[in-house]
């Protein structure tokens, strides 16, 4: 004969919801440290950037302090300057980079730096009142891959400088 017993599956209950809540659980931890290690990747790729930014901006006061190199009066619409050297590195000049007006010259180029593997562009504003404005980006990425990103992570920082 069948006899009722009405606690009867009562641990397979408790065991199923307290299984429920551990998964539950582990979940949420996990995806809390999946979200941690985005968090500190993205730390260490924002300080390459403004390292790279740092650098850059650091070798154009250097080429407009000490060698003179974007003097306004040097300058006129078809003599544009040279491009910075630092490091045994020369940047190249980017396209539509130069300008020359009658109150400002402006000059925009791109250095690749730490052996190839980041990037920055400096945009140096000379007015012809002898006040300077010098902006630095760093990119956390090669220059190739600042020109065709195609989908890349990009960190990027900026300085500027202003005297």
């Amino acid at each position: 004969m069948y006899t009722h017993h009405p606690h009867r599956g009562i641990a397979l209950l408790v065991a199923l919801i307290f299984m429920s809540v551990m998964l539950a659980m582990g979940l949420t931890l996990a995806s809390l440290g999946y979200k941690q290690a985005v968090l500190a990747s993205g730390a260490v790729e924002s300080q390459h950037a403004f390292y790279a930014a740092d650098a850059a901006l650091e070798c154009a006061l250097y080429a407009d302090q000490q060698q003179q190199a974007f003097i306004y009066t040097a300058h006129s619409v078809v003599n544009q300057p040279n491009p910075t050297v630092c490091g045994g590195v020369t940047a190249t000049v980017l396209p539509g980079g130069y300008s020359y007006t009658a109150n400002r010259l402006t000059f925009v180029e791109r250095m690749s730096l730490d052996g190839g593997t980041r990037c920055a562009d400096v945009t140096v504003y000379k007015l012809a009142d002898g006040r300077s404005y010098l902006f630095a980006q760093g990119y956390s990425v090669a220059c190739s891959v600042v020109a065709n990103p195609a989908g890349a992570r990009i960190s990027a920082r900026g300085l500027d400088a202003r005297y």
